[in-house]
This record gives C-alpha cells, sequence and structure tokens, in this order.
C-alpha cells in the first residue's frame, strides 16, 4: 500500500493487469452479484435529474423495478441502484449480440445526457472505500472477470491504466499523474 495525498492505494492496481471482455463476459457484472452498483451520495441528485431522459433507453423490466423501488435504494446504509428480480442492475440493457450494457452509458453515449455512469461502475474493477480520514483504492477480484484478467495480461495493461479516464474524473488529473509516477518506480524496482 501507498498513499497519495487522501487516498492509501493498493499495489495491485499496478500489478494486476485487465481489460474488459464483453466478447466473453457478455457484461456478468451487471446482472450478476447479490446488490446493485454502489453510488455516491451526490450521484443521487444526478438520478434524479437525468432519470427522464435516460428512461426510453431502459427495458420496461427496468422501469418497473424503478418505479417499484425507486431511483436508488439503501442497503446497510449504503446508496445503490435497484434490482431487477434480485439480479439484473435496473439500469441495464442488452445490445443485439446478448451483451449486458448501461443505460444510463448508452444515453450518455447518444449525446443524450452529459454524466457517463455512477462512478463505481466506471471505475471497475477498482473499489473504493471512504473512510474519515482517507479512500481506500484496492483491485475487486471477481471470478466472472477471469477473462478480462487473461486479456489485460495478454496486451500488458495494467489495472489503474484501464480506468484512467475514471481515476482521472475520481481524483483528478494531479493525483492520476502521481499515481503515474508511482507506477514507473514501483514497476523498476
Amino acid at each position: 500500500m501507498f498513499q497519495l495525498g487522501k487516498t492509501i492505494v493498493s499495489e495491485d492496481i499496478i500489478e494486476k493487469e485487465f481489460i474488459c471482455n464483453l466478447a466473453a463476459c457478455k457484461g456478468k457484472c451487471c446482472i450478476d452479484g447479490e446488490a446493485g452498483a454502489p453510488l455516491e451520495e451526490n450521484e443521487l441528485q444526478i438520478l434524479l435529474d437525468i432519470y427522464p431522459r435516460v428512461k426510453p433507453f431502459l427495458r420496461k423490466e427496468g422501469i418497473k423495478a424503478i418505479e417499484d423501488q425507486g431511483l436508488f435504494i439503501t442497503n446497510e446504509g449504503e446508496y445503490e441502484t435497484p434490482l431487477i428480480d434480485d439480479k439484473d442492475c435496473a439500469y441495464v440493457i442488452f445490445d443485439k449480440n446478448n451483451i449486458a450494457k448501461c443505460g444510463i452509458e448508452e444515453a450518455y453515449n447518444q449525446g443524450v445526457i452529459k454524466w457517463k455512469k455512477p462512478i463505481s461502475c466506471h471505475l471497475y474493477p477498482i473499489r473504493i472505500m471512504d473512510y474519515s480520514e482517507f479512500s481506500a483504492v484496492n483491485y475487486h477480484k471477481w471470478p466472472i472477470c477471469d477473462d478480462a484478467c487473461t486479456l489485460g495480461k495478454e496486451l500488458q495493461v495494467p489495472v489503474y491504466k484501464f480506468v484512467k479516464e475514471a481515476l482521472i474524473r475520481k481524483f483528478g488529473k494531479d493525483w492520476y499523474a502521481e499515481l503515474e509516477s508511482v507506477a514507473i518506480k514501483y514497476c523498476k524496482e
């Protein structure tokens, strides 16, 4: 572990390699798991504001889940996206190849909204745990992402490079530049 500003960062994000392989996993992270996507408190108002523009991109099952449960739910004091029948994220859609994708991100890609998706989804496989004095930045290993690890290793892309855009979105360009410096030194050792 090393410290960057008010973050404690796991070396795993430098050592491990990862590139999403949607052709292999079919977007299982959006339809498997025990909970919805974690949401930050500042994202709740964003969801409220964009939902009317995102709704046309969603499946009827997702719309029903959102109408029944709300745009977000609380689970053990944490905010997250609602689920359809305790499985799919309510915001998940499927493309013509039956690959799960994010309806919010599709609205973003089509220029309908300016917010890409929840930061927890954008950062994956990195998970952030916020504490009173710092945030922990960790790599999350999930067996459904084994194909992403294989592809990342094949193409030699470390986790922190795969999620560069999301890390900059979360922590800023200066933080990311410092992370890159640490990674270069770390890899030389």
